[in-house]
């Protein structure tokens, strides 16, 4: 399977952050019944703390652009972030490569 990591990278005033990460709560059921996305994730830096990193993992670029954007769980997820919108300082999808493990840390939990 080919596996597309998407990254949106937004800047969140700290006012806004609670219904940001609410938004995205209610987005990520559309994530999740989604047959392209394989997981996803919403880091908020501990530098910046009006930065925050959405990573979503879809099964292609392909299945992200023409299964889950023109897909029934499309509507919801963009009603939840529209909101949001102007806020996105990078929307772009990357892939995979070679160069992936796990740290010691992993096997100490």
């Amino acid at each position: 399977m080919t596996t597309t990591v998407e990254y949106i990278r937004y800047r969140i005033a700290a006012d806004d952050q609670p219904a940001f990460e609410d938004a995205y709560a209610r987005a990520a059921e559309s994530l999740a019944a989604s047959p392209e996305c394989i997981d996803y994730e919403l880091a908020h830096s501990e530098e910046e703390a009006e930065r925050y990193i959405l990573r979503i993992r879809w099964t292609s670029v392909e299945d992200h652009l023409q299964g889950f954007r023109k897909g029934d769980q499309f509507p919801a997820f963009f009603a939840a972030i529209r909101p949001y919108l102007n806020n996105i300082e990078e929307m772009k999808h990357y892939r995979v490569t070679d160069v992936f493990g796990t740290g010691k840390a992993a096997s100490q939990s």
